[in-house]
């Protein structure tokens, strides 16, 4: 890793030979990443200069202190930051949208809906597995679907429910959820034993719940 200065802006530049597309994100700490191949050094200038409006668009957003909100059909919001739509990640997603016949607010959001789902599966299913795996607990069915008040939850039949929402936190977050259900197969209550189960396997798991209720999750 190394920083990149371009005009007034200090840029984290991380290079990884076998990736296949550039990436630029903006954390909420003011952070701005980028994540290249291999690649020249007008390459990136050029892509800066085409970037340099989104990106400071994206740092003023966070000095007003606005509730994160994307553009609909050029931004997509994963794992806590706002990406431009062309990251790897959102191919399904603009597939959608490019085959959309009807364009209106109604149609792009469910599209936007349905590509949460799709990566909820392609994402949180690899992580529940492991944990599950780590933590030596079966659980019965895995879903994915939209709710509005609860991140997940998980039955007495063993059936773990996870919200598709969930990929717009952080990971930190995610995975503290779904230790928190898979928990559940073992203590279906909040009691001490509960909590001292998740924090065996995420020691920060206080402060991660913490946080985590402070999120809100803006629409679009």
């Amino acid at each position: 890793m190394n920083k990149i200065l371009f005009k007034d802006l200090v840029i984290e530049h991380i290079c990884k030979p076998r990736l296949k597309n550039t990436y630029i994100s903006v954390s909420k700490e003011f952070k701005v990443t980028l994540k290249t191949a291999r690649v020249s050094k007008s390459f990136i200038d050029n892509l800066l200069l085409e970037k340099e409006n989104w990106i400071r668009k994206q740092l003023t957003k966070l000095e007003q202190n606005i509730l994160e909100k994307i553009n609909l059909e050029d931004e997509v919001l994963l794992f806590g930051e706002v990406h431009s739509i062309d990251v790897a990640e959102a191919k399904y997603l603009r597939e959608k949208l490019q085959k959309l016949q009807k364009i209106d607010e109604v149609t792009i959001l469910k599209s936007y809906d349905e590509f949460y789902k799709y990566f909820s599966s392609e994402y949180l299913t690899p992580r529940v597995n492991h944990f599950a795996n780590v933590m030596n607990l079966k659980f019965s069915t895995l879903k994915f679907r939209k709710m509005k008040s609860r991140w997940g939850s998980c039955s007495n039949s063993g059936i773990i429910t996870l919200n598709s929402e969930l990929l717009k936190v952080k990971k930190e977050l995610i995975d503290y959820v779904i230790v928190h259900e898979l928990a559940h197969l073992t203590h279906m209550n909040h009691s001490k034993e509960f909590h001292s189960l998740v924090e065996n396997y995420l020691p920060a798991s206080k402060a991660l719940r913490r946080e985590l209720r402070d999120v809100r999750l803006s629409s679009f």
